[in-house]
């Protein structure tokens, strides 16, 4: 069996794929078989997202100045 060439994914495609991750409606298998990704591949995309999520919030000095209330 011949392998399969590396793709290079967009960061949109990543994205698209691991928020259909997060929202849970279809397995990773599922996933996989509709984007054309490997499950671990989506699993991983998914971990990333979900602590990037985390500065999106936590960052004090993007807060300070969009002049966020306290």
């Amino acid at each position: 069996m011949a392998r399969r060439p590396r793709c290079n994914h967009t960061p949109a495609f990543k994205s698209k794929v691991a928020l259909a991750a997060v929202r849970g409606e279809q397995t990773l298998s599922e996933l996989a078989q509709h984007f054309d990704v490997h499950p671990n591949q989506i699993k991983q995309w998914r971990d990333q997202l979900l602590e990037g999520a985390v500065d999106v919030f936590g960052r004090e000095s993007k807060a300070g100045l969009l002049g966020a209330r306290k």
